[in-house]
């Protein structure tokens, strides 16, 4: 017997996003759809925030094997996009390595648009296969600020890279503006193409495990950063990369009378600097910023997960420009 209803047009995992700049001046969202295992929510907001707020979430707390997310996101030209997480993005055990777990998102940003992607690390449970694509597609004005980052697993369990394989991929691509007569030019750039692979099968041959390359090290983390917003950021990291202390330099800071000394005269940015330099000294905290064809890139490890939290929270909040671009929410999984 047919049945008398449409047939469903609905695919699990599939969701869609476009956020637009309302009249009032801030932006919010003029398509929100989602489909099991993903769950998105948009709380209410202050009307004096810009930016919209969208929560990215699965049923359950985690990814279970096999599960496949595909989330496509619109930005429509002025307005600003804001995507955080609860907690963890948990990928659960696989029963097999052929029982691939998948996050794909395809983004488009248009003029003067802006996206802060800041959640929470992904956490792989030993034995766990994930594989995860973010495409973003920008038009040369609009702005992204992207943090991509994942953790060794649950070191309350004794995980330590236990999982079969993480693949991670961003790529930032920027698209043409249209012309005058509408028409657009076909040719898009890639900025940057960064890929990430931990495989427990492709470890070095030196190295029995994947954890043993791994050095001690307990989270690893990328930032990207593009567009007129996010200028004063990628410039800060930049600069406050440039400013470490050098291998072969002397360190005067060995002089407890000097230190104390400078520090007395020294800008509150500069006392910032000295206490962050200790922190990223104490808890052996690696990381490294560099401009690729207009995009900053940021590299970071640590040997404990809340260190690269609280490293990559102070850098931001002390420059200043999520707060001030996209209000103080937009900083909550970095805190």
């Amino acid at each position: 017997m047919n049945s008398p209803f449409p047939k469903s047009t609905s695919v699990p995992g599939q969701g869609h996003l476009v956020a637009k700049l309302l009249p009032e001046g801030i932006s919010g969202l003029e398509t929100f759809t989602y489909q099991y295992p993903l769950k998105l929510i948009s709380p209410s907001r202050p009307s004096e925030d810009e930016s919209v707020l969208v929560f990215l979430l699965s049923y359950g707390g985690g990814l279970v094997a096999g599960d496949k997310v595909n989330l496509k996101v619109d930005v429509r030209a002025k307005a600003k996009l804001t995507i955080v997480t609860q907690g963890h993005t948990k990928v659960f055990t696989s029963t097999s390595p052929d029982i691939v777990t998948r996050q794909d998102m395809h983004v488009h940003i248009a003029s003067e648009g802006a996206l802060c992607l800041l959640p929470d690390p992904v956490q792989p449970f030993a034995g766990s296969v994930y594989e995860q694509t973010q495409i973003f597609r920008l038009e040369e004005d609009a702005s992204i600020c992207l943090l991509d980052w994942v953790t060794r697993g649950r070191t309350a369990r004794g995980e330590n890279w236990s999982f079969v394989r993480w693949v991670g991929r961003n790529e930032i691509w920027v698209i043409p503006a249209a012309q005058e007569d509408g028409k657009t030019d076909s040719r898009e750039r890639l900025l940057v193409r960064d890929a990430v692979i931990l495989d427990s099968n492709r470890s070095h041959p030196e190295l029995a495990k994947l954890r043993d390359s791994m050095h001690g090290v307990g989270i690893v983390g990328t930032l990207l950063l593009r567009g007129p917003l996010m200028k004063s950021l990628g410039d800060f990291f930049l600069a406050e990369f440039a400013a470490l202390p050098r291998l072969g330099a002397r360190d005067f800071r060995s002089d407890a009378a000097k230190q104390a000394a400078a520090l007395a005269q020294a800008t509150p940015r500069e006392k910032w600097r000295a206490e962050r330099l200790v922190m990223e000294n104490n808890s052996k905290l690696l990381w490294s910023a560099a401009n690729v064809r207009g995009c900053v890139v940021v590299k970071f490890g640590a040997p404990e997960v809340e260190d690269g939290r609280l490293w990559i929270g102070s850098m931001l909040q002390e420059e200043g420009s999520i707060s001030h671009h996209f209000g103080d929410h937009a900083l909550m999984c970095v805190r």
